[in-house]
This record gives C-alpha cells, structure tokens and sequence, in this order.
C-alpha cells in the first residue's frame, strides 16, 4: 500500500515538473517571439483558449482521480474497520464464546479481538460471524 502512495506522489511530482518546465519554456520563447512574428509566412500560433482549457481539464481529471482515490482508500478503511462478533460454538461447551473483532483481523480459521487476544479455531470448532454485511 504504501508502494502505491508513492508511486502516485512520483507521477504527480514528474507531471508537476514537466508542467512547470512547459510554462518556463514557453516565457523564453515569448521573449523571443516577437522578432519572429512579423513574417507571414510562418504558421499561426495554436489558439490560447484551446491550450487553457486543456491545461484547466487536465488538472480536474488530476484532482478528480486524486479525490476518487482518497474517497476509495477511506471506504475500504472504514469497511476493514467494521467491528463483527464472532462466537465460537465448541464441542465441550454448551454456550458459545463471544468475541468482538475488527473485519479486516478475521482470517479463514483464526481472528485477532479488539483487545490483542490471538483466537485460533480448532477443526472441531464452529465459528459464527454475525455482523458482515458480504
């Protein structure tokens, strides 16, 4: 997980960077435009507008990824965090054992409880999670 937060923070800050060289490179050449600019025979200069309103696009689809991302990380962190009962039905027991656990301590045949306890479930044993919403 946290190779994939810095691979996005790497993309962003080589995208920032090329944006910020674009933009120095493009006032070097302003400078020296205007000299240039007086013959007709050269091609016209792409619309302004065209380049803002894609340079404006741009940064929307980034913070529109970049909030889609954020909103994403936060649901799944609030489903694993989801709390559960898990009771364990044993064969030498006549009432279950109750254990609170987070979603995302639950594993196939052991759980770990809110308060630290490791639980490993015998194959005799039955296992009940109340609570999950899959």
């Amino acid at each position: 997980m946290i190779g994939k937060i810095l691979l996005t923070l790497a993309v962003i800050a080589v995208a920032y960077l090329m944006v910020r060289r674009d933009t120095s490179s493009k006032s070097d050449t302003a400078k020296s435009a205007p000299a240039k600019i007086a013959d007709n025979d050269q091609k016209k200069s792409p619309d302004p507008t065209l380049h803002d309103d894609l340079r404006t696009a741009s940064y929307l689809f980034l913070f529109f990824m970049v909030a889609v991302g954020a909103a994403l990380y936060y649901y799944r962190w609030q489903d694993d965090h989801q709390l559960i009962t898990v009771r364990l039905y044993s064969a030498d027991q006549a009432a279950p054992v109750s254990y609170e656990v987070y979603k995302y301590q639950l594993a196939e045949r052991s759980f770990t409880t809110v308060d630290g306890r490791v639980i490993t479930v015998a194959g005799s044993d039955r296992m009940e999670v109340i609570g999950l919403n899959d």
